[in-house]
C-alpha cells in the first residue's frame, strides 16, 4: 500500500446515512469491501475545559488492488452541551486519479439523503451557531469539486 490523503470533513448526515451511502457508490462499481468499528477519542468542551470522550467509529475498507487502502470512517460527538456533529474521514490512496476520486465524492455526495454542508437552523442553534465547522464543512466541498451553490439528491435505490 502506498501513501495515503486523509480527508476529514464535518457533515450534517448522520454516520449510517453517510457509510450507507459510500456502500452504495463501492457496489455500483462492483468493489469488495469490509466493515470496521473502531473507537475514537473527542474533545467536549464543558465551560472552559475540554472533558476527553471515546466516539464509536462506523468504517467501510475497500479490498480492492485498483483502489487499495480507500476507505470512509464516520462518527459523531457533542461538542457542547447538546446538539451532535457528525464527522467523515477518507482515506484516500495516491493510485485514484484526481478525476475518479472527483467522481466517486460527487457520487457519495448525490447518494445522501440531504445535503452533507448545509444544517438547519435549529441544528446550528443547538450546536452552537458561530462553530467553525458549519463554515470548514462548504470550504472542503469546494475544495473537492462539488459545487455547493446548488445540491439535488440522487433517487435512493434501497
Amino acid at each position: 500500500m502506498g501513501s495515503m490523503r486523509l480527508l476529514e470533513i464535518p457533515v450534517s448526515v448522520t454516520p449510517v446515512d453517510a457509510l450507507r451511502s459510500f456502500r452504495t457508490v463501492c457496489e455500483s462499481r462492483g468493489w469488495e469491501m469490509h466493515r470496521v468499528e473502531e473507537s475514537r477519542v473527542v474533545n467536549r468542551w464543558a465551560i472552559i475545559m475540554p472533558l476527553t470522550r471515546s466516539a464509536r467509529v462506523l468504517g467501510m475498507v475497500i479490498d480492492e488492488d485498483e483502489v487499495d487502502g480507500l476507505s470512509l470512517r464516520s462518527w459523531s460527538f457533542v461538542p457542547g452541551s447538546a446538539g451532535r456533529v457528525s464527522m467523515v474521514s477518507f482515506d484516500i490512496p495516491d493510485t485514484i486519479s484526481a478525476d475518479e476520486w472527483g467522481e466517486i465524492f460527487s457520487e457519495w455526495c448525490s447518494i445522501l439523503p440531504r445535503c452533507p454542508w448545509k444544517w438547519t437552523f435549529w441544528e446550528r442553534s443547538m450546536i452552537g451557531y458561530f462553530i467553525p465547522e458549519f463554515r470548514r464543512s462548504r470550504i472542503i466541498f469546494r475544495n473537492e469539486g462539488i459545487d455547493i451553490s446548488s445540491w439535488t439528491s440522487s433517487p435512493r435505490v434501497d
